[in-house]
């Protein structure tokens, strides 16, 4: 009896994806966004300039892919057992990720993305992941009647993110952790409503 043909997971073209974006995300973190070239990623990755721009574009499309695919990784959905610790560790993690540099260039990639619809899937799979995680502990909380039961999870991250963004992009001012506590608690009393 002939044993069953072990199946690649992925394929060629998932790997090719993962070496790409790999090799964006090292050159990012060693030169930024004004330093990379597509035929610094092709030297790293192993594939010919000519594939990646054929599948990518631009660069800009690159980068913005590359950043969304490790910012899902780096932003993990927090569980401490109340909502207020929650946001407060989800605000914690999404601050100290944008004051790295792959945070800033994902922040800065998003801004100034055009609308490419390959590009366009990949933002809105990386908010449809963040907007879940927030459904998720937002459904906690209702479960444990912290908040109601029709809570709106997509407000709450907005309202969550948008602040964030604001002092690390356009003021540029610190975020603290006494700063961090004072939004959420802000936030808690809207979403209490």
């Amino acid at each position: 009896m002939r044993s069953p043909v072990a199946r690649r997971s992925g394929g060629r073209s998932a790997r090719v994806r993962a070496d790409v974006l790999a090799a964006t995300l090292e050159a990012l973190a060693e030169h930024g966004t004004g330093a990379l070239t597509v035929s610094e990623v092709a030297r790293r990755s192993g594939v010919h300039a000519t594939s990646i721009q054929r599948r990518w574009g631009t660069l800009q499309n690159l980068i913005l892919d590359a950043l969304l695919s490790y910012s899902q990784e780096q932003l993990p959905t927090p569980d401490t057992g109340n909502l207020r610790d929650d946001l407060i560790a989800l605000a914690r993690l999404i601050a100290s990720y944008l004051d790295t540099p792959l945070g800033v260039a994902l922040a800065e990639a998003m801004v100034a993305a055009d609308d490419d619809p390959t590009l366009a899937d990949s933002r809105a799979q990386f908010w449809q992941g963040r907007y879940e995680a927030t459904r998720i502990v937002v459904r906690r909380a209702a479960d444990r009647h912290e908040l109601a039961a029709d809570a709106d999870h997509q407000l709450a991250l907005e309202l969550l993110v948008a602040p964030l963004h604001f002092r690390a992009l356009l003021t540029r001012q610190p975020i603290d952790e006494g700063w961090i506590e004072r939004m959420v608690d802000v936030l808690l009393r809207g979403l209490a409503r």
